[in-house]
């Protein structure tokens, strides 16, 4: 580390997160609904109020925050024009051989170990409620990297609940 008096800046990270979603339209009681879908078959006494808490949690984390930042801002680069070419018409054309986009989501799933990937898997596949609305919206706004976004921290909170329950 080059500035040692650098102090990581969580608030404003998660701040950043939370107000991006917010501007798409989608709260973490959204993604918590996902998770909840995703493990209610395996844990027949959860409820969806422990999903939202947990996916609050989930959101604190800094390395999920660290890509979260990374994949929101290219969307708003990619819907402002702002990338440089070629990269420009990949985002903004969500080319299905780009795969950045799902190895950020990966990262993110990833924080609960193998069982985040695997739910991201099967998460993006499917494409469930607010993914698959992000994911064929076609209102000229770019949502490459949200959508899968979204699904990875679903899936990484339904890998901790999987974790806590286990």
């Amino acid at each position: 580390m080059y500035n040692k008096t650098f102090k990581y800046p969580d608030k404003a990270a998660y701040t950043f997160v939370i107000d991006a979603l917010a501007k798409k339209g989608i709260t973490y009681k959204e993604i918590a609904q996902i998770t909840f879908n995703l493990q209610t078959k395996y844990l027949s006494g959860l409820t969806l109020a422990e999903c939202e808490t947990e996916t609050q949690e989930v959101l604190h984390k800094r390395e999920l925050l660290n890509n979260a930042m990374v994949a929101l801002e290219l969307d708003r680069l990619a819907t402002e024009k702002q990338l440089s070419e070629p990269l420009q018409t990949i985002v903004a054309n969500d080319a299905g051989v780009f795969g950045v986009d799902e190895g950020l989501a990966l990262n993110m799933a990833n924080i609960y170990g193998t069982i985040g990937v695997t739910n991201y898997g099967y998460v993006d596949k499917v494409k469930e409620g607010v993914i698959k609305q992000l994911d064929t919206d076609k209102s000229g706004v770019v949502n490459t990297f949200i959508d899968d976004l979204v699904g990875a921290i679903a899936a990484a909170v339904a890998a901790k609940i999987a974790h806590k329950y286990a």
